[in-house]
C-alpha cells in the first residue's frame, strides 16, 4: 500500500498513476510532498502506519503499511515488530491497538 520513493519527484509520480483517475494531477503534486515527508519520517522512527478507510483518500492509497478494518488493523498491531505503530482511524481503534500491545507507543494522528 505504502509509497516507497526516494524521491519527492518519484513519489509523485508513482502518486499520479495511481490516483489520476480518482483525483485531479494538482492535488496529488501537492500532497505529493507531505506523502513523501511521512514515508522518510516512518523509516526514521521505524514505524508502521495502519490505515482505516476514514483517512483522507490521497493518503489512504499512499501512505499506510497496512489498511483494513478495524478489527483487521488491531491483527496487524498485534503481529507487528515494528515501534511505534501509527494509527490512522479513530480513537477506540488506536486504544485497542495500545490494549493489544502495553509495550508499544501507539500514535494516533490528528488535525491541529
Amino acid at each position: 500500500m505504502s509509497i516507497d520513493c526516494q524521491t519527492i519527484e518519484a513519489t509523485s509520480h508513482a502518486m499520479l498513476q495511481k490516483l489520476s483517475r480518482v483525483m485531479p494531477d494538482f492535488e496529488i503534486q501537492q500532497k505529493a510532498e507531505l506523502v513523501f515527508a511521512i514515508d522518510q519520517l516512518k523509516k526514521e522512527c521505524g514505524a508502521i502506519i495502519l490505515g482505516h478507510n476514514y483517512m483522507e483518500p490521497a493518503l489512504y492509497q499512499t501512505v499506510p503499511d497496512v489498511v483494513g478494518d478495524s478489527l483487521a488493523l488491531a491483527e496487524a498491531a498485534v503481529k507487528t515488530d515494528k515501534n511505534p505503530i501509527v494509527f490512522c482511524g479513530v480513537r477506540f481503534m488506536a486504544e485497542t491497538a495500545k490494549i493489544l500491545n502495553p509495550e508499544k507507543t501507539v500514535l494516533l494522528p490528528t488535525k491541529l
